[in-house]
């Protein structure tokens, strides 16, 4: 398949998954380079004190670096192609189906591949402490494919 055909294919994927595709992420969009959507599933309350949103990226969107306190983050990839980094790590090349689990404190990202879109469904629980953006150097120096 070519890589053309291939990120028109996960277009579709991602925009008609079945936790559906969500409105531009106006309310984060200071914390991501690029354009992603946000569709929440869960929002804490009672006795629930955890979120879960599907998140959907466009190719080569990304979030910024950040840390989850008094919580984790747990992101279930349903499509696409994406990357995620722990600071001090190599980025992992994620794919549906893949699991991340991030615990409390641990600095990193996570989006789309350059050429590919993404989607993953994140649990997250506690705050989220915002830093800086992932540089367009750091991210240029990715392989398209790892």
């Amino acid at each position: 398949m070519k890589e053309g055909q291939n990120t028109m294919q996960n277009e579709s994927i991602v925009k008609n998954n079945p936790f559906g595709f969500g409105d531009p992420n106006v309310a984060y969009a200071q914390y991501f380079q690029g354009q992603s959507f946000l569709n929440g599933l869960v929002a804490p309350e009672g006795s629930v004190d955890f979120a879960i949103s599907n998140v959907s990226f466009e190719p080569g969107c990304r979030n910024h670096w950040h840390i989850h306190h008094d919580g984790y983050q747990i992101l279930l990839v349903t499509a696409g192609e994406g990357w995620y980094q722990a600071a001090g790590h190599p980025a992992q090349l994620l794919h549906a189906g893949d699991v991340v689990v991030i615990k409390a404190g641990i600095k990193h990202w996570h989006g789309a591949t350059k050429d590919s879109w993404f989607a993953h469904l994140a649990i997250t629980k506690g705050t989220s402490e915002w830093l800086d953006p992932v540089s367009d150097a750091e991210y240029a120096q990715l392989p398209a494919r790892n």
